[in-house]
């Protein structure tokens, strides 16, 4: 049985709580245990701040939608902006031994999810979807 959760906040750092505390538990309830749960959370939470500093341009006017699905053998989270689209060629995690701020979020997606696609061919914005299997 699929269930469904979506969730609409402004583009602005100080909701990104209300993500994060929705989520949470959500994936808790799905199965994960607590440590994998926290690491969706955590990935969510830094694509969350990239729509905001990259596609938004830190405008808050913006909205992020959430919509997190539920299936027996997995999760899958979309995010979806109306911003400004990325160049998907470009989107690739910077080797780990570059040692400097930042950078580092793709890099934690693709370790915490089993995968990572972006849709770029709407008309406005990207569609993020992150989906992890249960173990």
């Amino acid at each position: 049985m699929k269930e469904t959760v979506t969730l609409t906040v402004p583009s602005h750092p100080k909701y990104l709580y209300v993500i994060r505390s929705a989520l949470y538990p959500i994936a808790l309830e799905a199965g994960f245990p607590k440590k994998e749960a926290r690491k969706i959370v955590l990935g969510v939470d830094e694509a969350c701040s990239n729509i905001i500093k990259y596609a938004y341009e830190g405008d808050a006017a913006k909205t992020i939608a959430l919509n997190v699905e539920l299936m027996p053998e997995k999760i899958t989270v979309e995010l979806t902006d109306t911003g400004k689209k990325p160049d998907v060629a470009k989107i690739a995690p910077r080797k780990l031994d570059d040692i400097r701020p930042g950078g580092l979020g793709t890099h934690f997606l693709a370790t915490v999810f089993d995968s990572v696609s972006y849709d770029t061919g709407r008309a406005a914005g990207t569609v993020l979807t992150l989906m992890k299997k249960r173990r």
